[in-house]
This record gives structure tokens, C-alpha cells and sequence, in this order.
């Protein structure tokens, strides 16, 4: 069995599952320990490039009128290759590689693949992918240990929040900061396990463009600001596309010091265990007085405060 994953999240999984040794390429926005040992099969045009968020907005808002896609496939790459499967999506064509680029690149080999598209919407979607992805590589038993170990976290989670009778706090992730995108998808799902409320959020569908306006008569809570492909350092950089908003200081989670950053990776990464982590995280942000950060997410987020105050 010769395998490729043509989006992080699947190769996250397959590596969790104890299933790498059938993974023979990747693409370039793959786990370190991914791109360190596979080919790298998917490649971005954009690649090296430090471009802001409002440019990265107007690349692919560009491509995307034109028809265009900005990712490409090392053909020569995926020939030698010769995969008996491919894992694609088809929830986000800014995000990674679509199932019907893929199915382009792939018309020419002498052997074509299986294409299995992984779309989850909700949580529960999500851990159905680990199955699918397990099923297809002849591991299905995997995805079920593993998938285990991850609901007993969650249970925790759950668990705990009911002994203490925590009130749900009302919040807002941001996947996009300049225009300013609200979350979607399993993300919703994840802050409801975590004891909050999103009511921004659209529950099992795309994140879209919400006014700031929207934002302040919303007023969070709690603030999470998790760009998607963006990890902490990058978003504090790019800070004063928000701060300089009329009315930032203004919201009662910047009055409060309850705005956060966050990797993009626990959140718009729709592997299994990082959205665990992610509902881990924000347990801790939302209830800091009952819970307490794991030891391998502390890299992984920051308080508005400290980081707006170096950057």
C-alpha cells in the first residue's frame, strides 16, 4: 500500500494512528515530521513568500474569480509514487488542494488511484475521517484506539464542567483578521464541549466575512483570535489590523484581558487530535478558575496583552 496526503490533517491522523509507514507523500504544509521523511507531492505558489493577511485575502480572492487554483501537483513526483490511494478535501479550496485539482493531476498516471475525500462539517465528522482514513490504508481497527483515548479527553472535559455547574461564556473565535472571518464548521462544536457559546459561529458550514460592527454589538466575552495557517507570533504581528478598529478597546474581553492568540492548528486543522486540543485550550481560557493548561499546548497560544505589548 502506497499512500498520499494532499492535506495536513489527514497526514496529522495517520501519524496518530500509528500509520505513517504507508504514507509515501505529502504537501509542503504538512507536519514537520511529515515533510522531514515524504516527498513532497503538493506545492503552493505562495510558498516563501511573508505576505500580509490583507494580501493573502486578495491573492486568493483574485484566483478564485479567475477560475485559477493557486496549488500545484510535482507530477513527476506522484508518478514515481505510483499511490494506491490519495486523501483530498473539498470543505476549503484557500485552504489546501482541491479533489478536483487532484483529480487533474492524476488523469495521466498509468495507474490512477483511489481518491478519498475527507469533508467533515461537525466534530463528529471529523472523528468519522480517522475511520475512513484507517479503512482505506487496511487499519481500521487504528482509528478506534485511538479515536477512544480522544473521546475520554473530551469526556473529561465534559465531566468536570459539570461538577462545577459552569455558566457558558459567550465568545468568539476569529479565523481571519483582515476582513475579519467568524468560525465555522466542527469549530462551534468544539467551543460548546469547552463551555461556551459562539453565536457569531455557523455551526457545520463555511466561515464568512462579519462586520465589525456585528462583532461589537455581539460584545464577547472571551476573545480567540486564531487565524487560519497562522501561529501565535504571526498574528501578534499583524495586531493593529484589529486594535486600530473603532471601538477595540471598547469589547468586554479587551476590557476584561480576556483576548487570546492561538494556532491556527488546534482550530482549522481538522485532524482528531488537535481539535481535541483545541477544546482543551479553550476549557482553559474559557473556566481558568477550574481548569488547567496542558503542558503541550503552553507554546501554543498567548495572551493578547503580552504579545500586542513585543510585538
Amino acid at each position: 500500500m502506497n499512500a498520499c496526503s494532499f492535506l495536513p490533517a489527514a497526514t496529522q491522523m495517520i501519524y496518530d494512528m500509528g500509520l505513517q509507514h504507508l504514507l509515501k507523500g505529502v504537501t509542503f504544509e504538512c507536519p514537520p515530521a511529515a515533510l522531514a521523511e515524504k516527498g513532497r507531492v503538493v506545492r503552493c505558489v505562495l510558498e516563501g513568500n511573508n505576505y500580509s493577511s490583507e494580501e493573502i485575502d486578495r491573492i486568493f480572492s483574485a484566483s478564485k474569480a479567475q477560475g485559477k487554483s493557486l496549488y500545484y501537483v510535482d507530477e513527476e513526483l506522484l508518478g514515481n509514487i505510483a499511490p494506491d490511494v490519495i486523501f483530498t478535501q473539498d470543505v476549503c479550496e484557500v485552504c489546501q488542494i482541491d479533489t478536483r485539482c487532484t483529480q487533474e493531476a492524476i488523469s495521466s498516471l498509468p495507474k490512477e488511484p483511489v481518491l478519498v475525500p475527507l469533508s467533515p462539517n461537525n466534530l463528529n465528522d471529523v472523528f468519522k475521517c480517522a475511520v475512513d482514513i484507517a479503512t482505506a490504508l487496511g487499519h481500521e481497527e487504528a482509528a478506534y484506539r485511538h479515536l477512544a483515548e480522544l473521546q475520554q479527553r473530551l469526556d473529561a472535559v465534559t465531566d468536570k464542567l459539570r461538577q462545577h455547574r459552569s455558566p457558558l461564556r459567550r465568545v468568539m473565535i476569529m479565523e481571519w483578521m483582515a476582513p475579519i472571518y467568524n468560525c465555522g464548521h466542527w469549530i462551534p462544536y468544539q467551543v460548546a464541549i469547552a463551555g461556551g457559546v459562539d453565536m457569531l459561529s455557523n455551526p457545520a458550514g463555511d466561515s464568512i466575512v462579519t462586520p465589525w460592527e456585528k462583532v461589537q454589538r455581539y460584545d464577547p466575552e472571551v476573545l480567540v483570535i486564531a487565524p487560519c495557517g497562522f501561529l501565535t507570533d504571526r498574528s501578534a504581528a499583524e495586531l493593529s489590523l484589529l486594535t486600530r478598529l473603532p471601538g477595540w478597546n471598547e469589547l468586554q474581553a479587551v476590557r476584561n484581558g480576556e483576548t487570546y492568540l492561538a494556532d491556527y492548528d488546534l482550530f482549522t486543522q481538522p485532524s482528531a487530535s488537535t481539535l481535541v486540543d483545541g477544546v482543551e485550550l479553550l476549557s482553559k481560557l474559557f473556566h481558568p478558575q477550574i481548569f488547567t493548561m496542558p503542558a503541550h499546548l503552553e507554546h501554543k497560544w498567548a495572551p493578547l496583552q503580552t504579545t500586542h505589548a513585543s510585538a
